[in-house]
């Protein structure tokens, strides 16, 4: 299993003194928390996108291509590219070069986005929001599989004989579908081959399980092999010494940020009690000391069937950098190795 962690890049105000996070600074921070999961052995890093006041994550590419100069191994990823509201040939040029100049570690995950900003920011209809996706998803392969692309559909111009530079090192440039519970778009995923990406934010994990065996048949019916058939899960988390400590740090910009989408959102006020639920045993949250950690990501890796990866973003709110890059060296110096130990006695058991 590949473990890994991404980044939204949140800039809320501080949850304890109110003072607003200076974007600099804290585009600083991530280059250094992205170096020290690199160090530390964590397999990929992934950025989100979105186009919100609160993230500093508009254009992740750029983000990801500084991250690419400062590191040596780890994976960079999107989490997720908005692709309904983006240019199928520009994201794969963008890519391309991250490729190039990463040495092949860069890596699409291919979304809707779970905001709607970006659809009157760039002036698309928002009644557009799947035939978007949908078609730009497939032109976006037929550029990854094909050196000249002619291609027409409804969202752009046509492409006639096209040529499209420049080509990246990773042949295939690896695209994961990246959802957040729509049957469909799950179907859609299987149908194409294509490894998928299943971010849980909440509930228990094991709800999610009807949409990893959906993906499999469906992927299965359509001919590709289960060693083709991926399944990467984004969860919240993050880690301490204590579980005390991991749970203290993380829930006031936890509070902060889902109270404000909350109110956007119709949703109900967040509560602690609530919040300490979700870091209990069924719960999809993965904050605690190293053995919880442990505990949790095997508890996902059991009840979904087996999963190929899982992300872990710390940045709902403004987890102290200090305290952000800890969890990183727990989550790579002693959880990923006791998960791998883990999973290695089962498959030799």
């Amino acid at each position: 299993m590949q473990i890994g962690l991404d980044s939204f890049v949140a800039t809320l105000a501080d949850p304890v003194s109110g003072a607003l996070v200076d974007p600099a600074l804290r585009l600083r921070n991530l280059l250094e928390e992205v170096e020290t999961a690199d160090r530390v052995g964590l397999d990929v890093f992934g950025i989100g996108e979105h186009h919100r006041q609160e993230f500093l994550d508009s254009a992740p590419v750029v983000l990801l291509a500084a991250a690419a100069a400062r590191t040596e191994r780890i994976r960079l990823a999107s989490a997720v590219t908005v692709l309904s509201a983006a240019d199928p040939v520009r994201v794969f040029q963008e890519f391309a070069t991250l490729d190039l100049i990463s040495g092949g570690r860069a890596e699409i995950v291919a979304g809707r986005g779970s905001f709607t900003e970006a659809y009157p920011l760039f002036g698309l209809d928002l009644r557009d929001y799947d035939s978007l996706f949908d078609e730009k998803l497939r032109l976006l392969l037929a550029i990854r599989d094909h050196g000249r692309v002619t291609w027409s559909g409804k969202h752009r111009p046509p492409l006639r004989d096209q040529e499209i530079h420049p080509r990246p090192l990773q042949n295939p440039l690896p695209i994961w579908v990246g959802v957040g519970g729509s049957p469909e778009s799950v179907i859609r995923a299987g149908s194409l081959g294509l490894p998928l990406m299943i971010a849980i934010i909440g509930g228990q994990p094991d709800r999610f399980r009807p949409l990893v065996d959906l993906y499999r048949e469906t992927g299965s019916r359509s001919g590709f092999s289960p060693d083709r058939l991926q399944v990467g899960i984004h969860a919240l988390g993050s880690f301490a010494t204590t579980t005390n400590e991991a749970r203290d740090d993380y829930f006031p910009g936890y509070e902060r940020m889902f109270g404000q989408i909350g109110k956007e959102r119709g949703w109900p006020a967040i509560r602690r009690s609530h919040f300490d639920a979700l870091c209990g045993p069924e719960g999809a949250l993965i904050i605690g000391n190293a053995e919880e950690g442990v505990e949790k990501i095997l508890h996902y890796n059991d009840v979904l069937g087996g999963i190929d990866r899982i992300t872990i973003q710390m940045s709902p709110g403004t987890l102290p950098h200090k305290a952000a890059l800890e969890a990183i060296r727990i989550l790579g110096e002693q959880v990923a190795p006791e998960v791998r130990r883990e999973l290695g006695k089962s498959v030799n058991s």
